[in-house]
């Protein structure tokens, strides 16, 4: 069969799609609702795109690697949307993840005929993603496929890499991402989420039972993850630096330093997993047995990002989003401020762990681990909202206030000192 032929295949299913939807949703007309982003500026360079939601950062996955996702529902009309800046602002988006291990969600609902981008340009977009952008996606997720999927998998199969395919995985239903990252920090739109439980109402009966989570058990002990600082620090003899902490810095600090790509890469999701129950049980851990230096860095970052409250603290969040708008002369000294305002302990611990930060960024001729590029890791797990997840817009500020914290520690933490703190 040919590609025009595929192609206008392509386009019968699609119709399908769109006449089930019309059936199933007589009262919805064709309008994705405005996403209103309070941090998104006008003078963003892609303001016309962004404001549209179609591309959102959301948390992390089971492995601690970010999430993109892609909402096909948010795509205006194809007239009101340029679809080439559609996908530079893609691309744009990604080149602040590429260096890092990420992963993409991709919900399909929504695309019709009025909003989808030609043939040419899907197949544009695929040519354009070079080895930069397709080596550190890790996983691939296509959420609602329908038989217009296959279609344009079968256009696009002679492009494809094998190792390629490999990384995508089909999902029927929003229930089945849970396995694989964290649920409730996806930013997923109401249509989807209307459009999946008219699915599972009309297969009722065919799906599984719907598992009920018991509640969480009292923290252990010695638990490490999960609980706050405060915790730690009562049930280990008021030590400031929690122990898997100390025992990650110290362990990176002297094997690490001039790894290539220290904190850029992923582990075993299931190893991380082992060694975080030896931590929580008060076990010995020697990350010698693992032979993988980016276990103690891939366990320090999901150390951080499981503190009930960030490191950095809810409260600072909005006086971060604010470090763009003050002059360049003057971020450092904004910086300094901020920090002023961390309760003791939080100041403690952020201390120990940017002295750290700040030695792997004066190693980067050896680990290409500069301050900005360890900001891009970092950022999201010392400062999160408290209510969702931040947005893309606002990775900006939060990268630029860590990007300044690792790279003027000295002058920056220079004032103040807390009884009883250590560093690395």
């Amino acid at each position: 069969m040919s590609e025009i032929d595929y192609e206008k295949l392509a386009e019968i299913e699609l119709q399908k799609d769109e006449v089930e939807d019309t059936q199933s949703e007589q009262e919805e007309t064709f309008m994705p609702p405005p996403l209103e982003d309070p941090e998104l500026n006008i003078n963003h360079p892609y303001y016309d795109v962004a404001r549209h939601g179609i591309i959102q950062l959301a948390g992390d996955d089971n492995s601690g690697r970010k999430v993109i996702t892609f909402s096909c529902c948010r795509m205006p009309p194809s007239h009101q949307l340029n679809h080439t800046r559609l996908l530079e602002y893609l691309k744009y988006t990604l080149d602040q993840y590429v260096e890092n291990d990420y992963t993409v969600v991709y919900f399909h609902y929504g695309l019709k005929s009025l909003n989808k981008p030609s043939l040419k340009w899907l197949q544009t977009a695929y040519k354009e993603f070079d080895r930069k952008y397709k080596k550190n996606l890790k996983a691939l997720y296509v959420v609602h496929p329908t038989n217009f999927i296959k279609i344009l998998w079968n256009i696009f199969k002679p492009l494809i890499s094998h190792k390629f395919g490999k990384k995508i995985t089909y999902l029927n239903y929003l229930s089945d991402l849970r396995e694989h990252l964290k649920y409730d920090q996806l930013n997923i739109p109401q249509e989807v989420i209307r459009h999946d439980e008219k699915l599972r109402g009309k297969h009722k009966g065919k799906l599984p039972p719907v598992v009920k989570v018991p509640p969480p058990r009292p923290p252990l002990p010695t638990q490490q993850f999960g609980v706050s600082l405060q915790y730690i620090k009562d049930k280990n003899k008021g030590e400031l630096i929690p122990p898997v902490m100390k025992e990650t810095v110290s362990y990176l600090k002297r094997k690490g330093l001039q790894v290539e790509g220290l904190f850029r890469r992923s582990a075993s999701i299931q190893t991380i997993k082992d060694v975080q129950k030896l931590y929580n049980q008060g076990k010995f851990v020697n990350f010698d047995d693992y032979h993988d230096i980016h276990i103690p860095a891939v366990i320090l970052k999901t150390f951080l990002r499981e503190l009930p409250q960030p490191l950095l603290t809810f409260e600072c969040y909005d006086h971060i989003l604010g470090i763009t708008s003050v002059e360049s002369s003057l971020r450092v000294t904004r910086c300094k401020q901020i920090i002023q305002g961390l309760p003791d302990h939080n100041y403690v611990v952020l201390k120990y762990l940017i002295c750290f930060l700040h030695m792997v960024s004066q190693e980067s001729i050896y680990n290409r681990m500069t301050a900005s590029s360890l900001a891009c890791v970092f950022g999201l797990n010392l400062i999160w909202p408290s209510k969702g997840t931040a947005s893309l817009s606002a990775l900006v500020p939060l990268n630029l206030f860590t990007e300044l914290l690792i790279d003027f520690y000295m002058n920056i933490f220079n004032s103040r000192t807390v009884p009883g703190e250590v560093l690395p």
